[in-house]
């Protein structure tokens, strides 16, 4: 944090950065950005940090789920704040990590629940507010995916009722 900028999506990225750079998530080589774009996130908020892959997480993202990913990308990009430049790479960000197994926090190398929803809050402000009843993120965001194309799968009228409901409600590990 020493070499921080100061934009507001710096201590999320920080934390992200760290937890990659240490193999922890599932964010693919150069965090699943292009390596200039890679470079260019690390210049702009980290000037002059020497950022390197070392033995950062080389995953690759399964091909047949390319679509997936761009989807999800679309969703973010689409309820962006259009604030600050950091917001299209978050989106990219999260897009990759919503092809890990674990919560998306936990994906994405967050250190808690909380960054992710500041991470929401502050880049996809419209979208936060829609996950009004604080469902797992990567459960919501596939849901709007879902809402989106016609598509509903839940099997009870509403979530209170459903016998899913602590899967996608209830706390985190």
């Amino acid at each position: 944090m020493a070499r921080a900028r100061g934009d507001a999506n710096d201590v999320i990225l920080a934390r992200m950065l760290a937890s990659w750079r240490f193999g922890r998530g599932v964010l693919p080589r150069w965090m699943g950005l292009p390596a200039g774009e890679f470079r260019r996130l690390v210049r702009n908020h980290f000037p002059g940090f020497p950022m390197r892959v070392g033995t950062a997480a080389t995953r690759a993202v399964a091909p047949e789920r390319a679509w997936e990913r761009r989807d999800l990308h679309w969703l973010l990009l689409t309820h962006r704040a259009g604030r600050r430049p950091s917001e299209l790479w978050m989106a990219d960000l999260v897009a990759a990590a919503c092809m890990g197994g674990d919560h998306l926090w936990e994906d994405l190398g967050l250190w808690s629940r909380d960054d992710l929803t500041t991470l929401m809050g502050r880049n996809f402000p419209a979208l936060a507010r829609r996950n009004d009843r604080d469902m797992k993120w990567k459960r919501f965001l596939y849901k709007q995916l879902c809402a989106a194309e016609g598509i509903y799968v839940c099997r009870s009228p509403s979530c209170e009722v459903c016998v899913d409901y602590d899967v996608c409600f209830g706390p985190e590990a």
